[in-house]
C-alpha cells in the first residue's frame, strides 16, 4: 500500500512516500479501514518536528484524523461491518501507524459511522477539530445558554467548529480572525462579532461589546501573547480555555487572580497517549453526536485546501506558515 512515513525527526522533507505492506489484523476487536482521505493537524507537525511521543517507534505513519471503509474486522467486532463508511481519531503520534496511509487497523469503539451527507475528504477534517472543541467548550468551559464567548482564530480547523458549537448552544459568540474574508466566514457561521486582530485591540473591543464585563469564556487556541492579553477580557469569575502552554507575566498572572479566572486546558490526545479506553470511548461518542449536527446541517466543516498523499511535506508546510483558512486534507482514495 502507498504509505508516507518519516524515519527521523526534522523538517517536512522527512516525509518520504513509500509502498509498505497492508498491516494486518492481530486483534478480534479491530477493524481494517481502507483510509479514503486524512485530516492533517498542527499536532501531526509538532510529532514530525520532535518526535516527541514514541521517539523509539521509527519509521512512523503521521496523522491522526481519518475516513475511510471498513474492509475487513476482527472476530469480535459488533459496531461495524465491511463497508462501513467511518470516521476516526486515532494513533499518528508513534505508537501506531496513523492515516497517511492507504490502510488502518482501528479498533472498533474508536470508529464512528460517517455522517450520510458528507464526503470523504469532509469527514477526515472533522474528528480532532470537534472533540477539541467539544471538550474544550462543553467539559472544560461549562458553556450555558446565553453566555457570552470568545473564541481565537473562529476561521480556523478547531476554531471555526467551535463558533459553530457555540452558536448551537446559543453562546453569543466573538471570534478574533485576520482578515475580511475569515470575518465573512465566521460570521456566516454564527459570529456575532468578528475582531481583526491586525486592526484593532481584542481586549478593548470584547469589553466594548460585553459593556466593560468581559466575555463569560474565552477559548484560545493561539497561545503566547494572546493567552496571556485574554485575562483581561475574560470577565470576573469566567473561564478561561486553552490548547497550548503559554508562560505569562506576574503582572498577567495577577490579572487572572484578581479577576478570579478559572484556567483549564485541553489536550485530547491525552487518551491516546495514556492509553486510557473509557476517555477514548467518551469522544467517539463525540463524533456520534457531531455526526448527527452535521448530518441535520447545523455544523459544517471548511475544507481549505486537499492535497494527494504524496504531498504531505507541502500540507505541513502550509501549516507551519500559518493563516489557514479551516482545514488542509489529504485525498487518498
Amino acid at each position: 500500500m502507498r504509505a508516507v512515513l518519516m524515519d527521523a525527526p526534522g523538517e517536512p522533507d522527512v516525509l518520504i512516500a513509500a509502498d509498505i505492506p497492508v498491516p494486518a489484523l492481530t486483534n478480534p476487536y479491530d477493524a481494517l479501514v481502507k483510509v479514503h482521505a486524512a485530516g492533517l493537524n498542527p499536532i501531526d507537525t509538532k510529532v514530525r518536528k520532535l518526535n516527541m511521543y514514541y521517539p523509539d517507534k521509527l519509521p512512523s505513519i503521521l496523522g491522526c484524523d481519518g475516513a475511510g471503509v471498513v474492509e475487513a474486522v476482527g472476530s469480535s467486532v459488533t459496531r461495524v461491518r465491511p463497508g462501513s463508511e467511518v470516521f476516526f481519531f486515532n494513533n499518528g503520534l508513534g505508537n501506531g501507524p496513523g492515516t497517511y496511509a492507504e490502510y488502518t487497523v482501528v479498533q472498533e469503539d474508536y470508529l464512528a459511522l460517517k455522517p450520510g451527507n458528507l464526503s470523504m475528504l469532509e469527514a477526515a477534517a472533522i474528528p480532532l477539530a470537534l472533540i477539541t472543541a467539544w471538550e474544550a467548550l462543553v467539559n472544560r468551559g461549562d458553556l450555558r445558554d446565553g453566555q457570552s464567548t470568545l473564541i481565537h482564530a473562529g476561521a480556523g480547523g478547531v476554531g471555526h467548529i467551535a463558533v459553530q458549537l457555540a452558536h448551537y448552544f446559543n453562546a453569543r459568540v466573538a471570534t478574533t480572525i485576520s482578515n475580511s474574508r475569515k470575518a465573512e466566514l465566521v460570521q456566516s457561521l454564527g459570529a456575532e462579532l468578528a475582531i481583526n486582530y491586525s486592526a484593532q485591540d481584542f481586549v478593548e473591543a470584547t469589553l466594548n461589546w460585553t459593556d466593560g464585563l468581559g466575555v463569560r469564556l474565552t477559548l484560545d487556541t493561539i497561545g503566547g501573547e494572546t493567552f496571556c492579553k485574554s485575562f483581561a477580557a475574560t470577565r470576573l469569575y469566567g473561564r478561561l480555555v486553552t490548547l497550548l502552554s503559554t508562560t505569562c507575566t506576574a503582572q498577567q498572572i495577577n490579572t487572572a487572580r484578581l479577576r478570579n479566572l478559572c484556567i483549564g486546558y485541553v489536550q485530547m490526545a491525552a487518551p491516546l497517549y495514556f492509553g486510557l479506553h473509557p476517555a477514548r470511548i467518551m469522544q467517539t461518542r463525540i463524533l456520534e453526536r457531531g455526526a448527527k449536527l452535521f448530518e441535520q446541517g447545523i455544523l459544517k466543516v471548511h475544507i481549505g485546501l486537499a492535497l494527494p498523499l504524496e504531498s504531505a511535506s507541502e500540507a505541513h508546510q502550509l501549516i507551519e506558515a500559518g493563516h489557514t483558512t479551516g482545514k488542509i486534507v489529504l485525498q487518498i482514495v
